[in-house]
């Protein structure tokens, strides 16, 4: 157990040396400016009709086309328009119909993007989305003023990403198996990046990004890119179909799904062979990859929150909205006339128990506990961090991060591993962990304040000898009272 405040030896501080740590506050970050009701000191250029109408499908789908029509000021539109606002006003009974037995149909873009987020306060911190590239040491950050900034290890050049389709960002994802290709979930569409690793320049044009969108597809809150980098999916809460982009051809294919009212969060395997695709109702999907048939799972009292997958695909951790525990799925890998099966079990294993629960420590007294908001898995399949959310009605109670260790082969296990603590008032709100740390597992931390820090767990990997220039300190420091035995073991 390594003492708090003691350095790391010589040979793993050279690992993190070239890993910047931020602090990007939330007042140095201007949020996205909202219009203002009175005059304007300008004269509004109004496009034609039909540019406005195209914009208004792009953006709202048919309400919003409709909507257009009805409000528009040309002449000779009246019989149009006064037959249209009766299917206006149709549409509008109905979507309110439909509202009431999906209540989030009812909120606004941004109280669904932060309903759905994996970020504990997507709203108010000014880190919104952190992606790693899953080949070198640089990541992307989406911030509170709707840009995203991409930072390189080896090098001093901070590109600053803006687009005037670029608001309310709620994911990011690099292209896997490419230098520089980002897609950025926004309000109304998807915004894929084409960025030059060799450029000076801090302001990319926007005439390097692409515009990926769809009728009724927004505001998009989930992509997941496939470990080939071929395809790209993108999810919305108010779409139930998944949408599959050749973004080289701008093309997609719509994954038709009825029932669950939409899809809220994506997870693609590693081994490219399976998709978690969450909704906002008390069911999720595992799709197939190669023909695409896909299989439900229902949950009993909530929606899927958040999930994870094993590095080789043959197991799926999830967790559910407002529980306390997480679920294991195990999944078989079919072969010739079974091939194209999904091959889950029936049932869900429930793997560790978060409920709130209190640590002696030497620092005092902890309350730690409550529902899951997000996991990760690490590359090499032997950590898993947790952001256990606190209850905010019991004092003494606090958002952490829970690390556990796990064997995944021959048989499952999870055993507790510590706990992760911010500074005084700092909340963990994203983690992620580096995709090729050469000494164990490297975990990034989105906290509250605007601080994005680098936790190192040093180790020797089952899967993947290593050969370690000295000792191998644990970083975290594990409560006194959190015994060596597995949570879950499937002997």
């Amino acid at each position: 157990m390594r003492a708090r405040g003691e350095p790391l030896p010589l040979d793993f501080q050279s690992l993190l040396a070239a890993l910047p740590t931020l602090t990007l506050p939330e007042d140095g970050l201007k949020g996205p400016g909202r219009p203002e009701s009175g005059a304007q000191p300008f004269l509004h250029h109004r496009e034609a009709l039909w540019k406005r109408v195209l914009c208004a499908w792009r953006d709202g789908g048919l309400c919003g086309l409709l909507k257009e029509i009805v409000s528009a000021e040309e002449e000779g539109l009246q019989w149009a328009k006064t037959a249209l606002s009766c299917v206006l006003t149709a549409c509008r009974w109905l979507s309110s119909l439909h509202g009431s037995l999906l209540p989030h149909l009812s909120l606004t873009s941004e109280d669904m993007i932060a309903a759905f987020s994996q970020a504990v306060d997507w709203a108010g911190c000014s880190v919104r989305a952190f992606a790693w590239h899953p080949h070198t040491s640089k990541f992307a950050v989406a911030l509170l003023d709707d840009s995203v900034r991409v930072y390189n290890s080896s090098s001093a050049t901070i590109p600053s990403l803006k687009h005037r389709l670029q608001r309310n960002v709620a994911a990011v994802a690099w292209k896997p198996l490419c230098a520089s290709i980002l897609a950025v979930a926004c309000q109304s569409c998807v915004l894929v990046w084409h960025l030059d690793p060799t450029s000076l320049s801090t302001r990319p044009s926007s005439g390097c990004a692409q515009v990926l969108s769809y009728p009724g597809h927004s505001p998009v809150t989930s992509l997941a890119w496939a470990p080939s980098g071929k395809l790209l999916l993108s999810a919305s809460p108010v779409d139930t179909a998944m949408l599959v982009w050749d973004v080289s051809t701008e093309n997609c294919v719509q994954l038709q799904w009825f029932g669950g009212g939409g899809v809220t969060f994506l997870a693609w395997s590693p081994d490219g062979s399976k998709v978690l695709a969450a909704t906002p109702s008390a069911v999720f999907k595992v799709w197939e990859a190669q023909m695409w048939t896909c299989e439900k799972w229902p949950t009993i009292k909530g929606r899927c929150q958040t999930g994870c997958w094993s590095p080789d695909g043959s197991r799926l951790l999830f967790t559910v909205l407002g529980e306390s525990v997480i679920y294991s799925l195990s999944f078989s890998e079919y072969r010739g006339d079974m091939q194209g099966q999904v091959g889950g079990s029936k049932t869900a294993s429930i793997v560790a128990d978060l409920s709130e629960t209190t640590f002696e420590t030497p620092y005092g007294e902890e309350r730690i506990g409550g529902a899951v908001q997000s996991m990760v898995w690490d590359p090499t399949g032997e950590r898993l961090a947790v952001i256990i959310r606190g209850d905010p009605s019991a004092v003494g109670t606090q958002t952490v991060v829970a690390v556990f260790r796990i064997r995944n082969s021959p048989v499952f296990e999870l055993l507790p591993c510590g706990f992760l603590r911010g500074e005084q008032s700092a909340e963990p709100q994203l983690i992620a962990f580096h995709p090729c740390f050469e000494k164990g597992a490297l975990l990034t931390v989105c906290w509250s304040t605007g601080t994005i820090s680098h936790i190192p767990f040093f180790f020797l990997s089952s899967r993947v000898p290593y050969s370690s220039p000295g000792r191998s300190p644990a970083v975290v420091t594990a409560s006194s009272s959190v015994r060596e035995q597995p949570l879950f073991s499937e002997l």
